[in-house]
């Protein structure tokens, strides 16, 4: 993708940027309470949506939506292909609007047109497979969105040498962007949505297809973003990723928010307790003891000599289950005390009705 030119003039009302164009201003989201019997907390919602609904002809994509997002909050967006988690990200973020309901930044609604720009600017995204420009430097990329948002140049250069060591970019800022690896062009594309300190971060699946590495990287920025108090909502289908850092989980499915709730009441509620028994001797004998055991649901073995669990106790009821195979004279090899994960409590537990 070319860049446009980058000079002063190029920043004028004609702009396909010219929304972003605001006065740059080092402050946190208006706070004006949404009156919802949604809320649950007692601090202020940093974004909310209330009856949102997109449709398409006849075609309802999102489906009544109601979604308050906090403070410090990094809500994960599951659900299959289509299940309407772009559309409604999109909404969120200005992008599309609504045929029906709203969405709130700071108790304040927030227009699609340019009647609230103070609004628009407390908010960053980072759509899927956002394309960069092949002819700009990593610095001059940064530089050029830090101009459209009007950061004086006494603080921009500060703020791009800032926002290059937050995304681990520093010894990349004079190579072009072409050189760049999925990783690093991820990681630039996630400078550019904060580089004017926004409330509230959407991110659209922004780590589909990067290496193991690659994404343990963007997990460790998306933690100290939300170590600083942003918003931040991701979606994403490596479940193993958001179970590491989220505080919520929503999983969408037809166009509806059929589960939205923090990821600890979701493990505690869906989440069935495994424990990894494995033996140096007669898997038979072990079997027997485990069954003898109140807290034991089910077993499954695993190999000529581990079996895995269902349990139903807490952390003293483990402790106790070890000591009394121990006390039979079973020689306990392994004993791995874990719960179902992310990914096992969205296959197993929920009534998928549609089809990725």
């Amino acid at each position: 993708m070319k860049s446009p030119e980058i000079t002063s003039n190029n920043f004028s009302s004609d702009s396909a940027y010219a929304g972003l164009s605001f006065n740059y201003q080092m402050t946190s989201v208006p706070i004006h309470p949404h009156r919802s019997a949604h809320l649950s907390r007692t601090d202020s919602p940093t974004l909310s949506v209330r009856n949102l609904t997109k449709r398409f002809q006849r075609k309802t994509v999102v489906n009544d939506i109601d979604l308050d997002l906090f403070s410090g909050e990094v809500y994960g967006l599951i659900g299959p292909n289509g299940a309407g988690k772009t559309t409604l990200m999109s909404m969120m973020v200005g992008a599309q609007s609504p045929t029906l309901g709203e969405v709130f930044i700071g108790g304040e609604p927030f227009r699609q047109d340019k009647s609230s720009p103070q609004l628009q600017r407390c908010i960053g995204f980072l759509p899927d497979d956002y394309p960069l420009y092949d002819d700009l430097t990593v610095w001059q990329y940064l530089d050029y969105f830090a101009r459209l948002y009007s950061i004086p140049p006494k603080l921009r250069r500060d703020r791009l040498y800032e926002i290059l060591d937050l995304v681990q970019l520093s010894s990349k800022h004079c190579s072009r962007t072409t050189e760049l690896s999925r990783g690093m062009k991820q990681r630039l594309g996630l400078a550019r949505a904060i580089i004017h300190r926004p409330s509230v971060l959407v991110l659209d699946e922004p780590v589909s297809g990067l290496d193991p590495v690659a994404r343990m990287e963007f997990r460790d920025i998306i933690k100290k973003l939300q170590k600083d108090g942003m918003t931040v909502l991701i979606s994403s289908h490596v479940l193993s990723d958001l179970a590491d850092f989220c505080t919520t989980i929503g999983i969408m499915e037809l166009g509806y928010l059929v589960e939205s709730a923090p990821i600890i009441e979701l493990y505690d509620r869906l989440s069935q307790q495994q424990i990894f028994v494995a033996t140096l001797g007669d898997r038979q004998a072990l079997a027997q003891a485990l069954s003898e055991h109140t807290c034991v649901v089910s077993q499954t073995p695993v190999s000529e000599h581990e079996i895995c669990v269902e349990f139903t106790g807490d952390d003293q009821a483990a402790g106790d289950l070890l000591r009394s195979l121990i006390a039979t004279g079973i020689p306990i090899r392994q004993f791995n005390h874990t719960r179902e994960s992310l990914e096992t409590i969205f296959l197993k537990h929920l009534d998928h009705k549609q089809v990725s």
